[in-house]
């Protein structure tokens, strides 16, 4: 695994590039319990929430719609997060996604994306396994 053999470096500029998609295809995974945190933090109705920012993906599993354009329906238009304190696991995570860390050209085409990514001081490969194992989780 390239994340264990590589000293990898990121520093989050605060830019909003990861909350950006060229597609209103994708989506950011969400669980109940962390949609029912960003509704109750917006103060809006569980209604309203679900029509208006989520979509289900299947069964069991929610995602928060792209707009489209392809950025983050919480993205501001400064590029700042208006959810930032109660954002999903798989924001909460970024970069440390198993796409991205398990291989050099993963890392390499997600620095193209992201002008933190190999900026300022070596991350723990500690926190990096925490990110991935939060993530697995959800």
């Amino acid at each position: 695994m390239f994340y264990k053999t590589e000293k990898l470096r990121f520093e989050c500029t605060g830019c909003g590039d990861c909350c950006r998609g060229n597609s209103s295809q994708y989506y950011v995974y969400v669980s109940p319990q962390e949609a029912d945190k960003i509704r109750a933090f917006l103060g809006i109705s569980e209604a309203w929430f679900r029509c208006r920012y989520l979509a289900r993906l299947d069964a069991m599993t929610f995602g928060i719609r792209m707009m489209p354009t392809g950025h983050c329906s919480f993205l501001d238009s400064a590029g700042k997060c208006r959810i930032y304190s109660v954002r999903p696991i798989q924001c909460r995570t970024y970069p440390w996604w198993p796409e991205v860390v398990e291989t050099r050209s993963g890392w390499q085409y997600e620095a193209k994306r992201c002008e933190g990514i190999n900026r300022g001081a070596i991350v723990p490969l500690k926190k990096i396994k925490s990110a991935l194992k939060r993530l697995s989780k959800n």
